[in-house]
């Protein structure tokens, strides 16, 4: 197999990574790059978004997460690139298409320091051999050492690793090879002291992902995880990807759970919501609600779940309301309630074709609101 048409391979199997913020539906402007690649658009600070080269290294693995279509007993064709050859393809990509960065991850060839190893050189070969600047994100790989995590670190712009399920019983459920403290927490508790304010690398992004449905984990333990690696690790965001029937072994939980694609990816998008509101709108833990088995609504929001159950909170006075008060009105996000505050300060808001809403947020917001 030739290198590009490795590359190829390579990349449609990065696809069920979504830690490096790329999406994967037909919506995010995903696009093959004339060798076979996917290019995804990312977020930049300045606004609107640019294109990223994303594949794994390698797809050869000797784990058995149940859950992956790439697991060891897996059937399927298998490839290495090396790091001057993964080097040489980026820059040839970042040439012709102006790519704003690099996501490399890998199957566990052999050990994890062995594809540590594999990431680490093609981030310094592109560091230090072309002087490469740009953005580069790298995955630890579970298992990694302390000095292969803290190399990556050093060399990566973002890194990533994955925690998959929340808890060590979900996750005795997937694998029988990894050790979920030893292979999971501790790598993620060693990237986040050395990402801490004033530590080192405190530059460096550092992101994760639950495979949601794998296991058979509720929401509510996912979103109290969530919240423990905002507020415990400081993690700069959590992702979710709604475990899709087939690609794992038959007999691990989410083969057996009922229901169609269409509710895998709704529980998908009710985390995303609950994410939102603990990381954008001062919520907490224990402000998401659940059913009595622990699942967020399917018909509802969670912003919306949460008014539904605390009538007493409202109507919210628009004129006399703090920030985070207003944030609980639903149709109202944080921009519209830092609006809300710069408006106060040249008079009072009085009418509702002061609020600045419109359409269905402003019909919404009224039903919670006085003046």
């Amino acid at each position: 197999m030739d290198t590009h048409k490795k590359l190829q391979l390579l990349s449609d199997a990065s696809q069920y990574d979504l830690a490096c913020a790329c999406g994967t539906n037909g919506q995010d402007r995903r696009k093959r790059g004339s060798d076979g690649a996917w290019l995804y658009p990312v977020s930049i600070p300045s606004g609107g978004s640019a294109i990223m080269l994303k594949t794994l290294m390698s797809n050869v693995c000797v784990n058995d997460c149940a859950y992956c279509p790439y697991r060891e007993t897996a059937d399927t064709p298998r490839c290495t690139i090396g790091p001057d050859d993964m080097a040489s393809l980026f820059l040839d990509y970042e040439r012709k298409m102006n790519l704003i960065g690099l996501f490399l991850s890998s199957g566990v060839v052999k050990n994890p320091d062995m594809s540590m190893q594999l990431l680490n050189d093609t981030a310094r070969i592109l560091r230090e051999k072309h002087n490469y600047k740009g953005y580069i994100h790298l995955k630890i790989i579970p298992g990694a050492s302390d000095a292969a995590i803290d190399d990556a670190l050093s060399l990566a712009s973002a890194v990533s690793l994955n925690i998959e399920t929340p808890g060590e019983l979900r996750f005795k459920k997937l694998s029988s090879k990894k050790n979920y403290l030893n292979d999971i927490i501790k790598p993620m508790q060693r990237i986040s002291s050395m990402t801490s304010k004033g530590a080192k690398f405190e530059t460096v992004r550092k992101t994760t992902q639950f495979i949601v449905g794998a296991s058979d984990e509720t929401d509510a333990e996912i979103v109290k995880y969530t919240g423990g690696l905002y507020g415990k690790l400081s993690f700069d965001r959590v992702y979710f990807s709604a475990y899709q029937k087939g690609l794992g072994e038959r007999g691990i939980p989410g083969e057996n759970v009922s229901g169609t694609p269409e509710h895998a990816f709704t529980r998908e998008h009710r985390l995303y919501q609950a994410d939102f509101l603990l990381r954008q709108y001062s919520f907490t833990v224990n402000d998401i609600c659940f059913s009595a088995n622990g699942s967020l609504s399917m018909d509802t929001d969670p912003k919306m779940m949460w008014a539904q159950r605390h009538p007493e909170y409202y109507p919210v006075n628009v004129n006399r309301a703090s920030k985070v008060e207003l944030m609980k009105v639903p149709g109202i996000g944080p921009i519209t309630a830092a609006r809300i505050l710069q408006m106060r300060k040249s008079g009072r808001i009085d009418s509702s074709n002061k609020l600045p809403l419109q359409g269905k947020r402003k019909l919404c917001a009224l039903k919670y609101i006085i003046w």
